[in-house]
């Protein structure tokens, strides 16, 4: 099985561009035998650090991250492809795109400036005419409006917990010998791409991922504001239908669509996972929350991906490097750490799980690496295969 390699380029990193991996055979339905990069399928300076590919076409996006453009590659072989048009402007650090299930148009997600920008496709899947959405708006930065609450209070319908008044109190409870064991949620760490205005302690938008939810409706991250943004698409625009704040600090990284009906969200810097439902009035609210317990205070969550079957979720966490295994319980409204497992690779920017292995892209180790899962469990063991890879940050299984 083969897999598009995104990573970062010489500017953060040291790939060419987009790299291709191959997982055991290469018409194998599974990944779990020996692993080799196969080559670089484009150059791509821009550090195209998050690929996405187009529904029926032969056709690759990228966004090139330190560029703040997405490009199109059409496929011209097994293993190259080509520019299809020019680059579209999109925002700075633009690092997520996600393509309508119909291919009329794209979404990109902008880390540097929070821009969620809709960009068009024509027929042959080449971008243009890019949108720049509603800005967000820190709703911690106002008086608290229906979505608008501090932590710890009634958070669009659900009451969510203050892990950080929580940890101070168990901290006081266990004493200095013991003290250093209770998860430091009322901190928060640094992330790899720290601004100058974070560090000085102000929160700005940081858009950075796009899920196309059933009905149209689509659901964006912002890590800065910790909010959920919830958009329905019009001609040539998105409209803003809905904010969900989630608590002051948590840093709403990316989201899981669930067969449930459930939106799953990984927490950057709160190293959570909060399970999101609509209600029957179509609003959406936080139900419930599993924070990542035994994960490190300057760890970093980063993906988050589910099993098969959707029983599993596994959520990446960077500076422990490990990942987190949910059980999702009940009808999908609830999530149970069950294990917290090593990756055996530095900095797992990204996952995937295909069939019986997981395949983990470790950044920082400039590799990756697969690990059987358990089938009855779903924990994984210990690596089975690696290969040198530069700085990947993204795996994509071929069509």
């Amino acid at each position: 099985m083969r897999f598009w390699v995104g990573a970062y380029a010489p500017d953060t990193g040291s790939a060419e561009g987009i790299g291709i991996l191959q997982a055991g055979e290469a018409d194998a339905p599974g990944a779990g035998g020996p692993l080799g990069m196969v080559g670089t399928a484009v150059a791509a300076p821009g550090s195209p650090s998050w690929i996405a590919t187009h529904p029926t076409l032969d056709v690759l996006y990228a966004a090139l991250e330190s560029d703040g453009t997405v490009q199109a590659y059409r496929r011209t072989s097994e293993t190259r492809l080509a520019p299809a048009g020019p680059p579209v402007e999109a925002g700075a650090a633009v690092c997520h795109v996600a393509v309508a299930p119909d291919a009329s148009f794209l979404v990109a997600s902008c880390w540097g400036d929070g821009r969620v920008v809709r960009i068009d496709l024509d027929a042959a899947g080449r971008p243009s005419r890019p949108f720049v959405a509603e800005e967000a708006n820190d709703p911690y930065g106002s008086a608290p409006g229906e979505d608008t609450v501090s932590t710890g209070a009634r958070v669009s319908g659900a009451v969510v917990p203050d892990l950080a008044a929580a940890a101070r109190a168990l901290r006081a409870a266990a004493g200095e010998e013991f003290s250093h064991l209770v998860p430091a949620y009322d901190e928060v760490p640094e992330t790899d791409a720290e601004s100058e205005e974070a560090a000085a302690g102000a929160r700005v938008s940081r858009a950075h991922h796009a899920t196309f939810l059933p009905g149209g409706l689509i659901a964006t991250t912002d890590m800065g504001l910790d909010l959920v943004r919830f958009w329905r698409p019009g001609v040539g625009a998105l409209r803003l239908a809905q904010e969900v704040v989630l608590p002051k600090g948590s840093g709403p990284r990316h989201g899981l669509w669930h067969p449930s009906g459930h939106l799953y969200v990984v927490a950057e810097l709160s190293r959570e996972v909060f399970v999101l439902a609509a209600d029957r009035t179509g609003r959406w609210h936080v139900i419930s929350g599993q924070p990542l317990l035994g994960t490190l205070d300057t760890d970093t969550a980063a993906e988050l991906c589910a099993s098969r079957d959707g029983s599993t979720l596994y959520a990446g966490v960077r500076g422990s490097d490990t990942v987190g295994v949910l059980a999702v319980r009940g009808a999908g409204n609830a999530l149970q750490l069950t294990a917290l497992a090593e990756t055996g690779t530095h900095w797992p920017r990204h996952h995937v799980v295909v069939h019986d292995t997981l395949l983990v892209a470790g950044q920082r180790a400039d590799e990756i690496v697969s690990l059987p899962l358990d089938l009855r469990t779903g924990v994984p063991g210990r690596v089975r295969h690696r290969t040198p890879s530069p700085s990947p940050t993204r795996l994509l299984p071929m069509r």
